[in-house]
Parts: C-alpha cells; structure tokens; sequence
C-alpha cells in the first residue's frame, strides 16, 4: 500500500473501528469526510516504518473529546492544517510526515484528513494499535518522547498551544481545554523523528484496518460467518453472544463513560454480561468474573454481519457477538501495564492475557 484513495476508505475506517474497542469515534462520520478531503486533494500518499528516514518528522493526529458528541459537532475543516503549522513552529522543524494517534474508526480517519490538506505523507502505523481513553497512553510515552509541544484547535478557530512538564500533565490540560471548546478539538502532538517513530509507532495498522475491512466485506458478501473470520486473521477469543438489554452512558469531563448489559443468548443463553468503558471498552465480566480487561481489546460486533458497532452507538436490543483481541506485547510490559492496565483505571483485578482467560475466568 503506497497510496489511500477514495474507494479504500470504506474498508479501512470498518477495520479500525474493530481496532478500536469500542472507541476513536464514529467510522462512518470519519469516513465522510477523509472522502471528501481526498476527493478535493487526491490520494494520500503512505509511508511504511521500515521506509521512513531516520531524520524525518513525524507528527501523529487525532480529535480528542466524546465521542458522543463529536458525532454532533464535527470539525468545520481546515483545523488540522492549524494545528500542525502551530507544532511546527513551536517545535522548531518542518513537518514531513503525519500519524494515527490510536487506531480507531473516527481517529484512523482524521489523519487522513490532515495528509490530504497538507499535500504530506501518512505513515502505515499508530501510536497504540488500539484506542485508548487519554493521551498519554501511547507507546510513545514508554520510551520518554514527549506529548509537546501540542496543538489543539476548535471549529471556532481557536488555537490552544500545550508545552507541560510531562505527559500526564498533557492530559489534565488538554482535557479541560477540550471541555471548554466544547468537549471537541482537533489536536497534533507528539512530534518525533523516524528513528523514533521506529520504536513508538506500532506498525502496519492502517492497512491491517484495510484488510479486515474487506475481510468484513468480502465474508458477509460470501454468506460466510464474517466474525469467526475475524477472529481467524486475528488471534482473537469470542467471548459472548447476547442481546443488549441496558446501555447506562453518560458524558462526564470529556469522556462517554458508562455500562452496557448483555443476556446470553444461543451458547450463552442464561448467562450474562457487562461491559465498562471510558470512550472505549475497559473490563468484560461474564456472570461477575472478569473474561477480558484493558490492555487487550473488547471489540463488540453485530451478530450477523460483524459489524462493529462503537460505544456511542451502542442501543438496547442490539444482537452482538463480543470478542477478544490481543493487545501490542510492549502493553503487557510492567511499564505498559502501570500506564494502560486494569489498576490504572481502579479495578483491583490483576491483568490476565487473553490466551490464558481463554481457559480460565480471573478469581
């Protein structure tokens, strides 16, 4: 993959919106417009990690904020290209290249958007290889690059420039920022050269997005079962099958936070299931024990076409198949599981990799 254009969104915003878990915003919204910005500029130019030279520089992009409200009030256009002229400046070095933040179907997406308005290359890769709810959750952060200087700018035009003494400290202003802006903006952070990007960049998500978009595609226009086919390409675990009978969600300090209950139905008639998620989905238990947490991806489908279907846009009544995908192996590190693991976000459950859980629930 050397180039993105109009006829490939699709596929890809579908596939990162499984990679999501739940999170990263609308696909179908993210969609609309990374067509209509290639549409008006052209296909986006993309660039493997292999590829990248070790003196380029890298500047990954992403709206932060709710998702559920950004799918009411979506970037007006032209913010990205703010923001990077903004890092740009306070950083010191012509940007050449740009990058996902998370993968996930909205913010797969807005990078896109961003390539195509400033004429700039997009790098096959993000800085997770799942969405995750606060920035300085990436791996970026385990290796000491820093979130500033950063940009975040509003469909007003208002530009807020971010220089904090760590990462953490990036998201607590960020975060309130973004709440005054209306809990959304358009945001470049980050900045870091091809050697770096090397390392903190997971690499090949944009077109593993790609693929699995059309795997989705091509098995429900087989007639084939598009979710086990899912689960095949990816390593991944089903873990329940169910029909939504309660969503409780609520926007609080930037993010869509909330529960979702599940009753079993076909393997798992009589069984139950909850969903935690902050933006994206945290912690599954099944009849109370815990079958999957953070860091690995608690991905919900539509039963019968595996369509995912993201937190926001989660209803009472919806078939689903829930499942289980591995997490990037630098999340399951010490440092990985102090910054993104269970604990971090106030469960008391120690993490337990999926492959284990596949056998056995944590006590």
């Amino acid at each position: 993959m050397n180039h993105i254009d109009a006829n490939a969104i699709a596929d890809i915003a579908r596939g990162a919106a499984v990679l999501g878990a739940g999170g990263g915003g609308d696909p179908h919204l993210g969609a609309l417009m990374a067509e209509r910005a290639i549409t008006d500029s052209g296909p986006v130019r993309t660039v493997g990690l292999p590829d990248l030279p070790e003196d380029a520089v890298v500047l990954p992009v992403a709206i932060m904020g709710a998702p559920t409200v950004i799918v009411e009030k979506p970037p007006a256009g032209g913010e990205f290209a703010q923001a990077v002229r903004a890092v740009q400046t306070a950083y010191g070095s012509t940007i050449t290249h740009i990058a996902c933040f998370e993968a996930g179907g909205l913010n797969s997406m807005m990078p896109l958007v961003c390539a195509a308005e400033t004429n700039l290359p997009l790098i096959d890769g993000d800085g997770m290889g799942r969405a995750f709810p606060e920035l300085q959750m990436v791996l970026a952060t385990l290796d000491g690059i820093s979130t500033t200087p950063m940009a975040m700018v509003d469909d007003k035009g208002n530009t807020v420039l971010l220089d904090t003494v760590d990462n953490a400290w990036a998201e607590q202003l960020a975060r309130s920022a973004t709440v005054e802006m209306g809990c959304g903006a358009c945001i470049a952070l980050y900045p870091m050269t091809g050697r770096e990007a090397r390392k903190a960049l997971v690499p090949d998500t944009v077109s593993l997005a790609g693929r699995l978009g059309r795997l989705l595609r091509a098995t429900r226009g087989d007639h084939r079962d598009p979710v086990e086919a899912l689960i095949t390409e990816t390593d991944g675990v089903i873990l329940f099958h169910g029909r939504v009978t309660d969503v409780r969600r609520r926007t609080k300090a930037g993010f869509a936070r909330g529960q979702a209950e599940i009753q079993g139905t076909g393997p798992d008639t009589g069984a139950s299931m909850t969903l935690h998620f902050q933006n994206e989905h945290l912690l599954a238990t099944r009849d109370g024990a815990v079958v999957a947490s953070v860091p690995d991806l608690i991905c919900v489908l539509e039963a019968d076409t595996g369509e995912p279907i993201t937190t926001e846009a989660m209803r009472y009544g919806f078939r689903v198949t829930v499942i289980g995908l591995p997490c990037h192996p630098r999340w399951r590190s010490p440092a990985g599981l102090a910054l993104v693991g269970p604990s971090y976000f106030g469960y008391e459950h120690e993490y337990v990799p999926l492959d284990r859980l596949n056998t056995a629930s944590i006590a």
